[in-house]
């Protein structure tokens, strides 16, 4: 028998065929998880030659009766609006024209593999499944495909003697709790035999998310595939121990399954489930009862009475750390994926920790070397060095090309293009909680740990030429010994002054000890006010694009990421980076604070740095700090009516940074005395 999934090759024409579908392959490369449930269908259906009558047949069996014809639809399924809101951007009101094109690149590639189509044949249905809607009308199909799954899943428990709490939701109509702004999600599988009833759900709650279509040639990038992109971000920003989400979308009567990772999505070759019915029963029933591991969730991520918890190997014994709450997320799909979690080591609850776990590019220094090589040499200020490992996953180094996907080869498919990925991996559209629309409100203190800084994305750094294979993401864990708040969060505008000199300082001790940070952004930058938290009272964290300071040359990893609305002037235009690129970060880190926080602030011009072009970037930043007078008047405009005392301090912090209003064009070990001798100054001010 073939390989069960291969992907399509160019050459003459051939094809690798298989009857297995697209889940099973990504989720493992191995049989349903309950082999029991389709043991009528298996030994026809993996014979060489297979018997189609007989396997149409037991598909038949399985269903026992003909699907009906579709009922009167009840309130819960109602066509679903042509406009969808997007998931957020950094303090943005959200656009959807904006998000999507990012969503595009972040997505790169999307690569088809093939899946052995059964020939048509009749013995259950004439022309399709019986009942099936010929106009294809969501709302009709809609009702079709909840009856139809209802009856794999009755299937399934008789089968197995267990009962399955799985089911097929539908609200399309209904926005789904979670998204910043309202989203809606047409059908997905939740665990509630009452998804059919008028609850609301949370995108904590999907499995597997699907797209529907009413027109077939719907089946495009733009549109079905786009749809259920923002899908997956959504259950991937809800969802803290998802390594990637499966999901499908059905036009007319063509369905895809789909793969959505930290290196954008793959997708099975679209086939018609009115004639490849048993490829669409072994789909929906893979959905009804693969495992959570098989589904996407982290299974190094344990549970034990209502505790959460990893275990790592540390000094030769195996130490438990217990998870106590999750701090930060990424709102992405293809990118670092930076998760972090609060936790302490069992027994220990007065010792706090935070666990960091990302989707690193293999090529890149890991930053758990250089964090615990920055503890060691004793600099201040910056997170201490506990423990760090690449997660392994079955005794095995969990990454995209071997661990999740499986080692499919995506470069034999016929619409694989390498020069799409340079730019993938360089994506990490993360943000903000904040939003900035007409549903702009304050942040909720309960949620305002779960951010991310604006846009990350590539610079002019990034490499010219398209790499000769794939990019390849590796799943890297590090914990640290030192817990904050993000810098924002300060008690006081002289706590929040008190802190950025502490960072400074963090950052200059750091590249004494001869590594340069490269990301100085709002969440890098750590306030610890709790007294009796043996942390840091300021401290940087996120080694990921640091460097040693001596190294020459761009490393080998794809591209640069940096955090766009904080990136300095020469960064941008593409100046070999320097300590003087983060010391100008920290003004614009101020700056943006300034702006964003403390409260309710509507749109503002600022938030397109999240998605503007390097050039025109460099052009709005300096149009802000070039003129003095133009300075004064634009931040008493923008600036919140909280941090206006800081306007004066913050032009004077500006005349170093900038000195006559222009960019340094050499190196000033200097310019960190003079910065944080403004900032002191500035927290003595009793205006401030």
């Amino acid at each position: 028998m073939k390989d069960w999934w291969a992907a399509e090759s160019e050459k003459e024409g051939e094809r690798e065929l298989s009857h297995i579908t697209v889940v099973q392959r990504i989720c493992g490369g191995a049989p349903n998880p309950k082999p029991d449930v389709q043991e009528p269908l298996q030994p026809q259906a993996l014979a060489d030659d297979p018997d189609d009558e007989l396997i149409w047949c037991q598909v038949s069996n399985l269903l026992i009766e003909a699907t009906p014809p579709p009922r009167t639809i009840v309130s819960s399924l109602q066509q679903t609006p042509w406009l969808h809101n997007t998931s957020s951007f950094a303090n943005s009101s959200e656009h959807r024209k904006y998000v999507d094109g990012i969503l595009k690149e972040e997505l790169g590639t999307t690569v088809q593999a093939v899946l052995r189509s059964v020939p048509p044949c009749d013995p259950f249905f004439q022309d399709g499944w019986k009942g099936w809607p010929q106009d294809a009308n969501e709302s009709s199909v809609l009702e079709w495909l909840m009856d139809f799954v209802k009856k794999l899943a009755v299937f399934d428990n008789q089968k197995s003697n267990t009962t399955h709490q799985r089911r097929l939701l539908a609200q399309p109509n209904t926005p789904m709790q979670g998204s910043t702004a309202d989203r809606k999600l047409d059908v997905g599988f939740v665990d509630d035999l009452k998804a059919d009833r008028g609850s609301r759900y949370h995108w904590k709650q999907i499995l597997v998310s699907g797209e529907l279509k009413s027109n077939p040639s719907a089946d495009t990038a733009s549109k079905a595939w786009l749809d259920l992109g923002r899908y997956a971000r959504e259950v991937l920003a809800a969802q803290d121990t998802r390594r990637f989400v499966l999901g499908f979308t059905l036009c007319g009567s063509l369905m895809r399954v789909w793969a959505f990772d930290r290196l954008g999505a793959i997708a099975s070759e679209q086939f018609d489930i009115n004639k490849d019915g048993l490829q669409f029963v072994s789909t929906v029933l893979g959905f009804l009862c693969m495992d959570e591991e098989a589904l996407g969730l982290d299974p190094t991520i344990m549970a034990s009475d209502n505790k959460r918890f990893i275990e790592i190997e540390r000094n030769s014994s195996t130490e438990r750390i217990v998870i106590d709450e999750v701090i930060l997320w990424a709102r992405c799909v293809a990118g670092r994926e930076v998760t972090c979690w609060k936790a302490h080591p069992e027994g220990h609850p007065e010792t706090p920790l935070v666990i960091k776990d990302s989707w690193q590019y293999p090529e890149r220094d890991e930053d758990g070397d250089l964090l615990r090589e920055v503890t060691e040499k004793g600099v201040v200020n910056v997170a201490r060095y506990y423990h760090h490992e690449t997660v392994q996953v079955h005794k095995t180094d969990d990454d995209i090309w071997n661990n999740v996907r499986h080692g499919l080869n995506i470069t034999l498919a016929t619409n694989y293009r390498p020069g799409l990925q340079t730019s993938l991996g360089n994506i990490a559209r993360d943000a903000p909680w904040k939003g900035r629309g007409s549903n702009s409100r304050k942040r909720p203190s309960s949620q305002s740990n779960y951010t991310l800084p604006p846009s990350k994305r590539s610079s002019s750094a990034s490499p010219t030429k398209a790499p000769s294979t794939p990019p390849n993401r590796v799943h890297r864990r590090i914990i640290l010994q030192d817990y904050g708040k993000p810098i924002y969060k300060a008690s006081s505008r002289s706590a929040l002054l008190a802190a950025l000199v502490g960072c400074i300082e963090g950052h200059e001790s750091l590249l004494k000890a001869g590594i340069l940070h490269r990301d100085i952004s709002i969440n890098n930058l750590m306030i610890n006010e709790d007294s009796s938290n043996p942390s840091w009272p300021a401290f940087l964290i996120d080694l990921d694009l640091a460097i040693r300071k001596q190294r020459q040359g761009a490393s080998s990893a794809r591209g640069r990421t940096g955090t766009m609305a904080f990136m300095a002037f020469g960064a941008l235009l593409g100046e070999q980076y320097s300590f003087m690129h983060d010391l100008e970060s920290f003004f614009w880190v101020l700056f943006w604070i300034c702006i964003h926080y403390n409260e309710d602030v509507g749109p503002t011009e600022f938030d397109s740095w999240n998605y503007e072009s390097d050039s025109k970037l460099v052009r709005s930043k300096k149009g802000e700090v070039t003129d003095e007078e133009d300075f004064l008047r634009n931040a008493g405009q923008n600036f919140s009516s909280y941090y206006q005392p800081l306007i004066p301090w913050i032009n004077r912090l500006r005349k170093v940074v900038f000195p006559g209003s222009e960019r340094w064009k050499r190196p000033e070990p200097g310019l960190y005395s003079s910065m944080k001798k403004i900032l002191h100054d500035a927290q003595r001010d009793p205006a401030v």
